[in-house]
C-alpha cells in the first residue's frame, strides 16, 4: 500500500529515510555525502514521486522504493484518504 509522505510526522519520515540511507550496501558513488545530504536527496525524490513510501500490512513494515521498481498494481492503487 502506498503512503503519502506528508501523512507521516516529519520526525517519523526522517527516521525512515535515515534508516534507508544508512543501510549496508547503500552506494552513493565516489563522492562522500553527509547523512543530512543523503536524507535531503531522498526527501526531494519522495516529493517528486521518484521514490515511493510503501507499507506492508502483513509485516507491519514501511520501505522506500524507486518508482520504477514498484509493481504496476501498487502504482494504480489510489492513495488512502487522510481521514481513514
Amino acid at each position: 500500500m502506498r503512503i503519502p509522505p506528508e501523512a507521516l510526522a516529519p520526525e517519523t519520515l526522517r527516521n525512515l529515510v535515515e534508516e534507508y540511507v544508512t543501510r549496508e550496501g547503500t552506494d552513493y558513488g565516489e563522492r562522500l555525502y553527509t547523512l543530512d545530504d543523503k536524507v535531503a536527496q531522498v526527501l526531494r525524490q519522495l516529493a517528486a514521486g521518484k521514490v515511493l513510501l510503501l507499507y506492508d500490512p502483513h509485516t507491519s513494515t514501511c520501505q522506500l522504493e524507486a518508482r520504477e521498481r514498484v509493481p504496476r498494481h501498487l502504482l494504480d492503487e489510489s492513495l488512502p484518504d487522510e481521514g481513514q
